[in-house]
Formats: structure tokens, C-alpha cells, sequence
């Protein structure tokens, strides 16, 4: 088996005879449809090789569709004219970064369709090129844009910067429905559902399928797919593994599955990470590995967020589906970016509920916050993790606060926000990490933080305090009853409580008590 890893480009694909997981009746129904498109998926999940898949049969590519659902559902095979742009490549660090990269492609399309001394600016040589392309050819345009949003996500932080891109792309995108009678199709895909009014505030009918019900598995995999696709490889895996197959199935799904594009749908499968487990045979973090983006981190820098409402709060459509408030609230990007999914979904008041899709994400994402969070470095935190819950495993709640008070001390508290947030946040990155490998659970009591961590020998019930003391920590934890449910468990408990000084931004006192 030959796994696509990092390969974009349908044509190379087909012809070099590596894996496909066929898509192409989801494109079939797509380009049959007329209008503007628009796709949201995370990075790594196959927007680019979609885009190329539509290029290719719009190119009436035939040959590369034998065998394949849309081999057997056209019969026309019309070549039309495509006009696609990737805006993946350039770095859009400065104002010349969008125009570089559009006037590099509009120079490739006029060696095509021709030029006009007339056409100053990239908007009218775009809708020059469309027009003549048209006359040209005799048949419709389509157009691809890929990575729409790449110019603005690389200028988070600069609002100068990203509104002169914001405007440049509005001009470019304004010929589509100028020139609409010479276009047959118009597919764009980003990360991110920048609103229509800012960018796409002239295309009246585009359409978003980012959450539409016949759309959900155009990108990605599903555990059909897999099973349908890849079980010899998949047992090849669990071999490999000492695992049996249902057991690799059911750590696949842990792993790699999980993402939910609109509300009780299919679970789907993370392509980059779970193709490149199968071909190494190791369960890893891949998706994480290729790089978190950089915008990430500068809108958490920026924003006063409180990371328990990553997991905790439910958001309007409106909220998840528009990321122009993302300094205000940060979470719509973090979803749209795949770093959270759809959870749940109250449906009498439209509300999501999100949370991480699966532990590779959850895994991966935590320990890309410990270091704006804490002194401790993304290469020591391994390390810092594996002694946490080694800790906490054997009942050495000493030594589990020593590093719990290391996280804190010495921080230079590049994240914005008051000590009282930071404190939050902080254990909540913490406390995460622990819970991928033991048991950790969050009740809350009067609006104050408290958790509960079992392991197969302990149950610590933690109270932490800002400003107060620990003897208050631990007495509400008498007060509330937080121990009464394990009082028959024959489980060893810890009672600790814990202060916090938001002048010294550090643990300052805690005491322990046992049952």
C-alpha cells in the first residue's frame, strides 16, 4: 500500500497507484450544482487534494477517474476552463505578500487567455481573464481558491496589515459576481469562516457547506471507510502493536477520530494522522507534529480567555459559524481550526456544546499551551508530564506539589490576563494533561474550583483558593460533603487544599488531609 502522505495532487496519486479513499460522487454532486461554494476544514484534512480532484475533472481528466464513482456517473466529460489559486504558499508578512502571489498567478493565467493594456489592477485583470477565458474556450469558467484565509490568519496582530488584505481580497473577489455570466463555478476553502460581509459580501448566493448534511464526509475519513479501505492494514497495525484488531480499531478511534462538522453526525477521521500511523505503524501525534499555527498563538497572547470555557460553554451558530470577534472570544477559531468539535447541540436554543475530538488533539493541544503558561519549555514537558502522574499513581502527593508549584513559579506570564484567570487556566492545562492518563473530574460548588483525581489505588479531592488559605480549602471540602461518596471506596484519599496568591502569582500554601 502506498499512503499519499503529504500528497496534494490527485493527477500524482492516481497515477503513481497510491491510496484513495473515494470522494469523487461527493464531487460529482457538487459540481453539478451551480453557484459559489465554500468549504471549512482544519489543516492536514484534505481540502487541497478536493480542490485538485474538482481541478482534474473539470480538465475532463477521464483517464484518472477509471474506477472511481464519478468514472461511472459522467458520461459528458465537458473540459472547462479552471482558474485555480493557491494561497497556501506565500507568507503574508507585509502588504506585498497577497499582491506577489496574485500577480504571479494572473501573469500564468494572461499566458493563456491573453492580456489587456486596460487592466491596471488585479481585479480587472481577473475579470479580463475570466471574460476571455469564456470567449476562448467557448465554455464557462470555474474557479478554485484554496487557503482562502491564509493572508489574514498570518496577519493576526496586525490589524493595519490585515485590513489592507481584507480589502485587497474583497476588490478580488468582488469580479465573481461582476463576471458571473462567464462562470459556471466557484469553490473556495479556508480554515476559517472569516463573514461574508467583510469578504464576500458581494457573492449574495455563496453557498457554505461546511456544515451541510450532504457534505460532512467530503473531506476527511470515516470509520466505514476505514473498515471498507484499510482493514488488512489495520491488522497489520495491530500485529505490529500486540494488539488485536478490535483493540486497534478501538485505539484508532481514540486517537484520530472524533470530528463532528455539524451536530449528530458521523464521526470523521483525521486522514494526515490516521494514514500516517497506518504506514508507520506507530500511534502517534502527526497532526501535531507538521506545526501548531502561529495565529494561534498570538490571538491566545492577546485574549483575556478563560480555557475552561473550551470545554465548559455552549456557543450560538452565529458564534462558531464567524471568526470576526475572535479577539473578544477566541473559540470559534478554535474550533474551526480542529482543535475542538461539535459535542452536542441544544436544539430549542441553537446552542453547540464543544469539546477536544479526540486524544491526539487533546494531548497534542495541552502541551502546546504549557509553555505560554508556565516556565516549563515544550521540550521538558514530557518529562514534566510523566512525573506528574507517576506521582500521582503511587500517592506521592508531596512530590506531586513540588511540581505543581514549579509550573507556577517564575513564569513570564505572556498570556494577557489577571493573576485570578491565569491561576484558572493554569490548572486547567495541568489537570488536562493528568486526565489523559488517570481519571480527573471537575464538579463545581458556588462558582469555586475543585477536581477529583482517581487512580486505581487513590482518590484526591483537590480544593484550590485564591487570596484564602488552605485551612479554608480544606474545610470546604468538609463542609460540602466532597468525600461522602467514596466513604465505603476502599481507596486510599487525600484532602488537599490549596492557596494561590495573586500577588506573587504562585502557590503560597497547601495542606493535606486523609480520611
Amino acid at each position: 500500500m502506498i499512503y499519499p502522505i503529504g500528497i496534494q495532487d490527485f493527477e500524482k496519486i492516481r497515477q503513481q497507484g497510491c491510496l484513495y479513499i473515494d470522494k469523487t460522487a461527493l464531487v460529482y454532486k457538487l459540481a453539478k450544482d451551480i453557484g459559489y461554494f465554500f468549504l471549512s476544514r482544519p489543516r492536514r484534512f484534505g481540502k487541497s487534494l478536493l480542490i485538485s480532484t474538482m481541478e482534474a475533472y473539470f480538465l475532463g481528466k477521464k483517464e484518472l477517474f477509471k474506477g472511481l464513482a464519478l468514472g461511472q456517473l459522467e458520461q459528458d466529460w465537458t473540459v472547462y476552463p479552471v482558474l485555480h489559486l493557491d494561497l497556501n504558499t506565500g507568507e503574508y508578512k507585509n502588504k506585498d505578500g497577497f499582491h506577489d502571489i496574485i500577480y504571479n498567478k494572473l501573469s500564468e493565467w494572461e499566458r493563456l487567455y491573453g492580456s489587456s493594456p486596460t487592466e491596471t489592477n488585479p481585479s480587472l485583470k481577473f475579470a479580463g481573464i475570466v471574460q476571455r477565458a469564456y470567449e476562448k474556450t467557448g465554455q464557462k469558467v470555474v474557479i478554485l481558491i484554496d487557503e482562502y484565509d491564509k493572508p489574514l490568519l498570518n496577519s493576526i496582530g496586525n490589524p493595519e496589515l490585515q485590513e489592507h488584505y481584507r480589502s485587497q481580497m474583497k476588490a478580488f473577489y468582488s469580479v465573481m459576481k461582476t463576471q458571473d455570466k462567464y462562470i459556471k463555478l466557484g469553490f473556495i476553502t479556508g480554515v476559517t469562516r472569516f463573514s461574508k460581509v467583510s469578504i464576500f459580501s458581494d457573492l449574495n448566493n455563496f453557498t457554505d457547506i461546511s456544515m451541510d448534511p450532504r457534505y460532512v464526509e467530503i473531506c476527511g475519513i470515516t470509520d466505514k471507510e476505514i473498515h471498507d479501505n484499510l482493514d488488512s492494514e489495520v491488522e497489520e497495525l495491530a500485529f505490529a502493536n500486540n494488539l488485536t484488531k478490535e483493540e486497534c480499531y478501538a485505539q484508532l478511534k481514540d486517537y484520530y477520530d472524533g470530528y463532528h462538522f455539524r451536530q449528530d453526525s458521523v464521526g470523521i477521521y483525521n486522514p494526515f494522522s490516521l494514514l500516517s500511523t497506518l504506514s508507520s505503524k506507530v500511534f502517534g501525534e502527526y497532526w501535531f507534529e507538521t506545526g501548531t499555527p502561529t495565529f494561534l498563538t498570538e490571538l491566545l497572547q492577546q485574549s483575556k480567555f478563560n480555557l475552561n470555557d473550551l470545554v465548559d460553554e455552549e456557543i450560538t451558530s452565529n458564534t462558531i459559524n464567524s471568526i470576526d470577534n475572535m479577539q473578544e472570544n477566541p473559540v470559534s477559531v478554535i474550533y474551526q481550526s480542529g482543535y475542538l468539535t461539535i459535542k452536542g447541540y441544544n436544539k430549542e436554543f441553537q446552542l453547540y456544546r464543544l469539546g477536544f475530538p479526540n486524544r491526539e488533539v487533546e494531548n497534542g493541544f495541552t502541551r502546546f499551551l504549557i509553555p505560554l503558561y508556565s516556565n516549563v519549555s515544550t521540550v521538558k514537558s514530557g518529562s514534566y508530564i510523566s512525573k506528574l502522574v507517576t506521582t500521582i499513581r503511587r500517592g506521592e502527593v508531596e512530590q506531586f506539589m513540588a511540581l505543581l508549584e514549579v509550573f507556577f513559579a517564575d513564569s513570564d506570564y505572556r498570556i494577557a490576563g489577571e493573576a485570578e484567570l491565569y491561576f484558572q487556566n493554569v490548572i486547567f492545562v495541568v489537570f488536562r494533561l493528568i486526565g489523559l492518563y488517570v481519571e480527573v473530574e471537575r464538579p463545581t460548588s458556588d462558582g469555586r474550583m475543585d477536581l477529583i483525581v482517581k487512580t486505581s489505588d487513590y482518590i484526591y479531592i483537590f480544593e484550590f483558593k485564591l487570596d484564602r488559605s488552605a485551612d479554608e480549602a480544606l474545610l470546604q471540602i468538609e463542609d460540602k460533603g466532597y468525600a461522602l461518596p467514596f466513604a465505603t471506596d476502599s481507596r486510599r484519599l487525600f484532602k488537599i487544599g490549596v492557596n494561590f496568591s495573586s500577588q506573587h502569582r504562585r502557590i503560597t500554601e497547601w495542606k493535606m488531609a486523609e480520611k
